[in-house]
């Protein structure tokens, strides 16, 4: 039942833990890189060609562009966990079914916000406090990338199937295409056709359209359980609601960051375009190291969901272990390289030297707190495949608690300025990591915490 003849599906529910994680998350690592260095071109060859004010035009509202992404990944991601527990548990008539509801739900939810985000986006920067010299390039990336949102999603959620069923491999053949014709549009609308900040956001959706449009055509082909039937595109409310369920908390962790991370871009844009230019390099850098981390997350969701759906919860505890154990090896490893060529780095986007020594003085201070990050990624994937829905909205509420306190709190002392924004992101993700630990451990040894009053969160397994 487990694999499928053409396709890479996957049954994690047997074998070595760390080398059905590790294999699948490596395809991840290389597809997100894939997707970094599209995202990171376009700030290239904005910096490059068309000027720091058009990169801080692209960085001010980056954050604004996936808060709205984030809510439909969210639902995707939820999907996916549903689909994972069910195909560990060899229900194949629900999956067939939650395919099909899918569509319903993540469809209509990318409609609505490309519709807000098209409307609202000259509002909603110069919320933001966007300075004005940057306001008329960010209102077209801003626009431009709501109005392509239902390719993201449509990709997002494919893939997020795929994934569920032990895929990883499929998604970053479509997604590496994309990034190539990515690339080509980019030079092409900026260098060319000579459209600046809209060429760049239009080759972005143009590129998601297209892997969106090749991945569903694959699944469809390759795939059975995408061989929807008529019985099967019936509405099912209770799938619908499910979703919703759990993929919404879900959808609110994902935003909730993402708000954070705008409240935090809005405190980076009162110190002006240099500030501004400096934390637009450092969050592309963030965005890239982050990708092993993430890789390494969705590869323990998808694990830890067939495992919960197959009942066996003592499979996962050794996943959570093992993959510790592998991120902490990769973080010191990339913490030094980061740390001496960060000028090298910073000097690939911009050519002002101001921009310069400012982003190396900032991304030699983050790199030293992604030891922090893998104590984040690992328990809220263990998590998020348990359909700890409970845990999403509180790991949410966190990092905009933490972001917006210490934004606060660092950048009023006068001997830390506008370096604070940097401060409160290692002091985020420490803060953060210490509370993904906690509900882990809560979860999996609740005889260690046990305590008169305090209520455990329900267990998200069948005992035998």
């Amino acid at each position: 039942m487990a694999n499928t003849k053409n396709t890479r599906i996957t049954d994690m529910t047997t074998g070595s833990p760390i080398k059905h994680i590790l294999k699948f998350a490596l395809p991840l690592v290389v597809g997100n890189i894939f997707q970094q260095l599209y995202n990171m071109v376009d700030a290239v060859i904005v910096g490059k060609y068309v000027g720091a004010n058009a990169l801080a035009a692209v960085g001010s509202c980056g954050f604004m562009s996936f808060f709205f992404f984030s809510l439909c990944y969210g639902l995707a991601v939820g999907i996916g966990v549903m689909i994972s527990q069910y195909f560990g548990a060899k229900k194949d008539k629900e999956i067939y079914k939650t395919i099909a509801n899918s569509v319903y739900v993540v469809a209509g939810v990318a409609v609505i916000l490309s519709i807000v985000g098209v409307l609202l986006a000259k509002p909603l920067l110069v919320l933001l406090r966007t300075p004005a010299e940057i306001l008329p390039d960010a209102t077209v990336y801003l626009r431009t990338t709501s109005a392509g949102m239902l390719a993201v999603s449509a990709y997002n959620v494919v893939a997020q199937i795929l994934q569920a069923l032990g895929d990883s491999k499929t998604p970053l053949i479509f997604l590496s295409v994309a990034a190539i014709l990515n690339i080509a549009l980019d030079l092409f609308f900026v260098l060319i056709m000579g459209i600046g900040v809209a060429g760049v956001a239009l080759a972005t959706i143009i590129a998601q359209a297209v892997s969106a449009g090749t991945c569903i055509v694959y699944a469809h082909s390759k795939v059975k359980y995408f061989k929807i039937k008529k019985e099967h595109m019936q509405p099912d409310r209770s799938i619908i609601k499910e979703a919703f369920r759990l993929g919404l908390p879900l959808a609110v962790q994902s935003s909730a960051i993402s708000i954070s991370c705008i409240v935090l871009q809005g405190v980076v844009n009162t110190f002006g375009t240099t500030v501004v230019a400096a934390y637009t390099i450092t969050g592309r850098v963030e965005q890239l190291v982050l990708q092993p981390y993430n890789s390494l997350g969705t590869a323990i969701t998808t694990y830890t969901g067939q495992n919960i759906g197959a009942n066996k919860p003592d499979r996962v505890k050794k996943g959570f272990a093992q993959s510790m154990l592998a991120g902490l090896v990769f973080t010191a490893a990339i913490v030094p390289v980061v740390f001496l060529g960060a000028e090298g780095i910073c000097s690939i986007f911009v050519e002002d030297p101001e921009v310069i020594a400012l982003g190396t003085k900032a991304l030699r201070l983050t790199c030293l707190c992604y030891f922090g990050l893998i104590m984040i990624y690992v328990p809220r994937a263990v998590l998020n495949g348990c359909k700890d829905a409970r845990f999403a909205v509180l790991n949410g509420a966190t990092e905009v608690a933490c972001r917006i306190g210490y934004s606060q709190l660092f950048t009023s002392i006068s001997s830390i300025g506008y370096m604070g924004v940097w401060f409160t992101t290692g002091a985020t993700w420490f803060t953060t990591a210490f509370v993904c630990l906690l509900r882990y451990r809560h979860m999996f040894y609740p005889h260690r915490l046990r305590r008169p009053g305090i209520r455990l969160p329900r267990v998200a397994w069948n005992r035998k």
